[in-house]
């Protein structure tokens, strides 16, 4: 899906797609500020997710995340992560590689899992399945219902966006891609859990 970045529905398009591509750094950095600057959760998600895809040098994304969430919250679209780890790229990479070919009820998720308190790098992720919304099954782990130790103690949020396109899947294809992305993550070099 190619979208004008001139027009408005590119910002409605998925993250995977990265309806900002062709433009240039600064006007991504210009659209940015001025996303921040009218509180727009939409277009500052398309810009930073653009620019950090992109590793772009020179950006505190952590402050630029931070800036958007206080300005607009309320209309941030859930696949923008609320924290920066600099291996999303290559989540979105791996992700993209496994397809499903029939629907179901079963949905990937990923939780990004907070190692900051051991060595080996500051952040993991969880890859598991469910028939609730990536939300919903989230919420249940922190919950303690039916919860994996590590989202249960370490889980910051979930990573909405590198998966997407493997919601509403059949049960056998999901697990098989459960599987699989776990395996293709921990072989990129990812903390990994889950999987099974």
């Amino acid at each position: 899906m190619r979208l004008h970045p001139g027009s408005s529905n590119w910002m409605r398009a998925p993250p995977a797609t990265r309806p900002l591509r062709a433009l240039r750094s600064i006007e991504l950095r210009d659209r940015l500020q001025a996303a921040l600057g009218e509180g727009d959760g939409p277009a500052g998600a398309h810009c930073i997710h653009e620019l950090w895809m992109r590793a772009e040098l020179g950006i505190d994304f952590d402050s630029a995340l931070d800036r958007l969430w206080n300005r607009a919250a309320s209309s941030i679209p859930e696949w923008l992560p609320m924290t920066y780890v600099d291996w999303l790229a290559t989540a979105y990479e791996i992700a993209a590689r496994f397809e499903a070919s029939r629907k179901g009820r079963s949905n990937l998720y990923l939780v990004l899992l907070d190692y900051r308190d051991r060595r080996g790098g500051p952040f993991g992720v969880y890859v598991g399945m469910s028939d609730y919304t990536p939300a919903q099954r989230f919420d249940q782990h922190k919950a303690g219902i039916r919860a994996s130790g590590s989202v249960l103690k370490r889980g910051l949020e979930v990573l909405t966006g590198p998966v997407m396109h493997l919601q509403h899947i059949c049960r056998p294809q999901a697990a098989q891609i459960e599987a699989g992305l776990a395996a293709a993550l921990r072989d990129a070099g990812l903390l990994v859990q889950g999987g099974h």
